[in-house]
């Protein structure tokens, strides 16, 4: 049974849904209209979406533009090759949560999950509807539901593993669920080919609150000229959000696709942004 917590999260989600979605419109919305529009006072709006955002609604919405994704390019891309030498890798809350991880090995990979028991579960987060799996290893995949529906989302990440047994388990996923939640230290066992692990690796390296180009992560992990392998790989990543391929943008600063929707791309971006303070 939802807690109060869990109805109340839910219910600002799809509050702050809405008023995204305006704010995204590029229209020239004041506080009073946008609140009009979702139903709130202009007060009870601004005190939500500031305690969500950390920000206030027009702020946010300059996150949200094209000109900030491209500001925010040229000021803080990260060089993935000297990243690490630099420190970057470390500012980064989720990069630090994720420092226990295992890739399947190549002949596993091959089997296509047969043999295989993967546990899945749905939950409500800070960025809508969420549909997380889960090996006896860790946390093998994460995604979206929000743009695509509950099915279609299973579907996707089913079709990565198809000769995997599925078990729904809402008790198996509670933990990962909670380690998202609280901070915690969630274990990713990530199962892809061995260039889609090296393309996840370069993304994993990418600080909290900065962005880099396809083109940037094809010469980090050695192919510069695999940029489009690469944008493949990226938007094949199994676990959203914490391998941030939402930080991947095209190389004019365009935010080019993102697997669960671009509305949750921009949202999980101008969050950084809001919190890191650019």
């Amino acid at each position: 049974m939802d807690t109060l917590d869990d109805i109340e999260t839910r219910y600002h989600w799809q509050l702050m849904r809405r008023a995204i979605e305006r704010l995204d419109a590029g229209r020239d919305l004041t506080l009073d209209q946008i609140a009009e529009e979702i139903g709130l006072s202009p007060a009870h709006f601004q005190r939500i979406f500031s305690r969500w955002a950390g920000v206030s609604p027009k702020r946010f919405q300059q996150y949200l533009t094209l000109g900030h994704a491209k500001r925010m390019l040229a000021a803080r891309a990260t060089l993935l090759d000297t990243a690490d030498e630099v420190g970057l890798s470390g500012t980064s809350r989720l990069h630090d949560l994720f420092l226990r991880w295992e890739a399947m090995s190549p002949g596993d990979y091959a089997k296509k999950g047969a043999g295989l028991t993967i546990r899945y579960a749905y939950a409500d987060g800070p960025f809508g509807r969420m549909l997380a799996m889960a090996t006896d290893r860790g946390l093998a995949g994460l995604g979206f539901c929000g743009e695509i529906g509950d099915s279609t989302a299973f579907e996707d990440l089913r079709t990565r593993w198809p000769m995997a047994e599925y078990v729904h388990d809402a008790s198996a996923l509670a933990p990962h669920f909670a380690a998202l939640d609280q901070g915690g230290e969630p274990r990713l066992h990530l199962m892809g080919g061995p260039f889609q692990i090296k393309v996840w690796e370069a993304l994993l390296r990418i600080p909290d609150g900065h962005v880099t180009t396809y083109s940037e992560i094809a010469r980090a992990i050695g192919h510069p000229k695999a940029h489009r392998a690469v944008g493949t790989a990226v938007g094949r990543n199994p676990i959203s959000w914490l391998i941030p391929c939402h930080r991947a943008l095209r190389q004019s600063g365009e935010l080019g696709g993102y697997h669960w929707g671009l509305p949750v791309k921009r949202a999980l971006l101008a969050d950084e942004a809001a919190r890191t303070g650019f």
